[in-house]
């Protein structure tokens, strides 16, 4: 089924939480909501779910407006943080319970709970009560229970908040298994950029009720539209340098010079930064303050006065207190207008 939302704004009293946001989730596909606290991610969920109604706008399953439909008559199943299950239920009474107020035949429910416990791989617990479970085996079940009655749309709000790091990655590739073997049009709200990245078709950036970017997860993270989604989106954090205030450093990137002027801020990944002998050629150079070893992993800090730069994967690993020169090739650099939108330069990427 697909999800389209037109002109929707959603206001509480006079504050907007979204605000005129037009977007379309495609059938069969796992889109992430993803941002920060309070930008409308749950909200977002709760108009297509049909739990509340826009203040404005459409929205529309397929060809059919459901503007004003409530979440009955949508077929949708949700999954929420807290797994929800019934108590003094069995696993297999809980993935049932949905077929059960349908009145489905008693023999019908059990084949298709059993199924579906298969499907997520907890079919030895099925005579299990949820308290006999670990965190990761409840999810599981409320996962079933949401799929019970084929619904057209899954929606899953921070499913995997209260899991612990590691089963928060076996989890999610559990999802995305899940998701992939049942086609079903799967929309995942999350503040973790990791796990939006890593199980999405598509990832839809919100800040303050504003869509920021809505694309698959390598363009979200190789082409940022602003400097938001660049800084929100990787680990460590992108190097921003201004360069407005900087002449020297402005005057050191490989762009045509009458593109100079609009580029107020750079962005560089600390994948992309590279060290250089030469002074004149570096648009950072610090101190290194600090060098990190987890595992393979090395991260080097360069400061400058209150301005910070990271790196990693430097062929060379400097020692703490030496002077370092830092540069990027051209196609790795981001550019930002005075106004933190991004200032394509495809002529010199090309």
């Amino acid at each position: 089924m697909q999800v389209k939302f037109q002109d929707v704004t959603m206001s509480y009293g006079d504050k907007d939480v979204l605000e005129n946001i037009n977007f379309t989730i495609p059938e069969g596909k796992l889109v992430s909501i993803l941002g920060p606290s309070g930008c409308g991610k749950s909200t977002t969920l709760m108009l297509i779910s049909g739990l509340t109604f826009p203040s404005s706008g459409n929205i529309y399953f397929g060809d059919n407006e459901v503007t004003k439909q409530d979440a009955v008559k949508r077929k949708v199943g949700m999954v929420f943080q807290n797994y929800a299950l019934y108590p003094h239920l069995t696993v297999l009474e809980n993935i049932m319970f949905p077929l059960k107020m349908e009145k489905r035949p008693k023999k019908e429910r059990r084949e298709r709970a059993l199924e579906l416990a298969k499907l997520v791989q907890i079919e030895d617990h099925v005579d299990k009560k949820p308290s006999q479970l670990s965190g990761g085996q409840q999810q599981r079940v409320a996962i079933a229970r949401a799929l019970a009655k084929e619904p057209s749309i899954l929606l899953m709000d921070e499913p995997l908040s209260n899991l612990d790091a590691r089963l928060r990655i076996e989890m999610r590739e559990e999802i995305r298994r899940i998701q992939q073997e049942t086609g079903v049009t799967t929309v995942f709200v999350t503040h973790d950029q990791e796990e939006a990245l890593s199980i999405s078709d598509e990832v839809m950036v919100l800040n303050a009720g504003a869509i920021q970017q809505n694309s698959d997860p390598i363009t979200l993270y190789k082409k940022p539209n602003n400097l938001f989604v660049a800084k929100f989106l990787g680990t460590p954090v992108i190097n921003v340098l201004d360069v407005a205030s900087d002449p020297v450093t402005r005057s050191r990137l490989a762009i045509p010079e009458d593109r100079k002027q609009e580029v107020a801020s750079i962005g560089v990944r600390a994948e992309d930064i590279i060290a250089t002998a030469l002074p004149e050629e570096a648009l950072f150079t610090g101190i290194v303050s600090h060098v990190a070893r987890v595992g393979k992993d090395i991260t080097v800090h360069v400061v400058n006065g209150d301005t910070e730069c990271v790196a990693t994967d430097l062929e060379i690993i400097p020692e703490e207190g030496d002077e370092i020169y830092l540069t990027a090739a051209t196609e790795d650099i981001h550019f930002f207008n005075s106004e933190n939108e991004v200032v394509r330069m495809e002529d010199v990427h090309a």
